[in-house]
């Protein structure tokens, strides 16, 4: 049994698997990524099952490949994950609604009214994956031509969170008193003005609508990077991880914990969950051969076109049959890069072999019975490589069912994983404390 620390499991959905082959899979729903039915059959099993959240990146960006690979992806058409997210708010009670949001190509306004309104509507569920957004081809939606340089882009993001959540706590909680005899609807001394002025940003504020019901929705953040791993120990609740080995992965949990505490922070207060593909079998060898006909169905043209996304750089010239060779630094992601480049070199890949692996997925993967997933996972949790794990399906729905229906039973009996939600909040869920209005008592 397990002790009493207990796993956070998060659903990444957006897109409903990361694997490139997924809507290809027999028996996967084609539409899977583009349909509300099949959407809210997905988050009502996952509420089901007690996980903590429904979690949606997002892209802004079609065009960031060739034609020739964009052709095959499921992920060209998808929701945007405020409209989304607020339906499904209203079809579901308990589980965390959790959006990204970019700190780059919006305003903090925008993005303050909108987590307000999604935690109103939700009874106190929304949570704000902070993103720089390391995709240029989104600059170009934006009216820029070249991308912001990566430390600015972090540095607009630090001051970009201090406005939004100055923002959220612009009314005291019982600043609306609505007495009707007097005619008195808010009481003035219980609103806040931000006039806030920095290098980025201005905002007067305040903002017109009443604090979140969380105070403030959970604040996410998945940069890897040295400004990314200190942005989150500054701001973040809970951290998307990348997919690293255990032995990566406890060095990065102590690091990002560690921060926090020099921060003037709760390290406990930070949830690490790093993302893991889970392939479910009757034994280790199903799994295994589930994930082979899975990555089997990628198309050399979809791969090469995700190994050049992680290296910054057309990989679609590199001789396919040989090793990867010396990779110049980009203004893209920098933890992407790292990954792939330490991935050719420790598994000696050539290029096609490389760009086969991220063209399914090369993160982080659990491949076999409900038992073996659930000692890994148990492993991964007593060994403070993770607080839990945000959760990957390799197709949908039935990789998805597997997981709930197979593998949760089974932490459940080991009590690693709740058999009940332990309130009506994602702050409930997650063990964090509601934070205090900065500018009222």
């Amino acid at each position: 049994m397990g002790g009493t620390r207990q796993l956070h499991l998060g659903a990444f959905m957006r897109p409903v698997s990361i694997h490139t082959g997924a809507w290809r899979y027999p028996g996967a729903f084609p539409d899977a990524n583009f349909n509300q039915g099949h959407l809210k059959r997905f988050i009502q099993t996952l509420e089901r099952a007690k996980f903590d959240a429904f979690f949606m990146a997002d892209h802004m960006a079609v065009l960031n490949m060739p034609v020739e690979a964009l052709k095959r992806s499921h992920t060209v058409t998808s929701f945007e994950p405020f409209t989304l997210l607020s339906a499904l708010s209203a079809v579901t009670e308990r589980i965390g609604l959790i959006a990204t949001a970019s700190t780059t190509f919006d305003a903090p306004y925008h993005i303050a009214r909108r987590f307000a309104s999604l935690d109103h509507l939700s009874g106190g569920r929304a949570g704000w994956n902070i993103v720089t957004t390391s995709n240029p081809d989104a600059a170009l939606n934006f009216g820029l031509e070249e991308h912001m340089e990566h430390a600015e882009r972090y540095a607009r993001a630090r001051e970009f969170y201090d406005v939004v959540t100055g923002l959220w706590d612009s009314w005291a909680d019982d600043a609306f008193v609505r007495d009707v005899e007097s005619g008195i609807y808010f009481d003035p001394d219980k609103l806040n003005v931000l006039g806030h002025r920095g290098k980025y940003l201005s905002v007067r504020g305040p903002l017109n609508i009443a604090r979140p019901v969380q105070g403030w929705p959970v604040i996410v953040q998945a940069g890897a990077s040295e400004t990314g791993r200190q942005l989150a120990a500054e701001t973040a609740e809970v951290v998307f991880a990348a997919g690293y080995p255990l032995p990566t992965a406890q060095q990065f949990y102590a690091d990002v914990k560690t921060r926090a505490e020099k921060a003037g922070r709760n390290p406990d207060h930070i949830k690490i969950l790093p993302g893991v593909m889970v392939v479910v079998g009757d034994s280790v060898e199903e799994a295994r051969a589930k994930r082979a006909q899975l990555d089997s169905l990628v198309h050399y043209d979809s791969a090469v076109a995700s190994l050049s996304i992680a290296l910054g750089t057309d990989a679609s010239k590199f001789n396919p049959d040989s090793p990867l060779p010396e990779i110049p630094e980009t203004n893209q992601s920098k933890s992407g890069r790292s990954r792939a480049i330490e991935l050719a070199s420790r598994e000696a890949l050539t290029v096609r072999q490389l760009a086969q692996r991220l063209g399914g997925y090369a993160g982080q993967t659990f491949l076999g019975t409900a038992a073996s997933i659930a000692d890994e996972m148990e492993e991964w949790l007593d060994s403070r490589g993770s607080d839990g794990f945000n959760v990957m399906f390799p197709y949908l729905p039935q990789g998805l069912d597997d997981f709930v229906d197979r593998v949760v039973p089974e932490l459940q009996h080991r009590g690693l994983f709740r058999r009940e939600y332990p309130g009506t909040t994602l702050r409930d869920t997650l063990g964090l404390p509601r934070p205090a209005n900065r500018f009222f008592t």
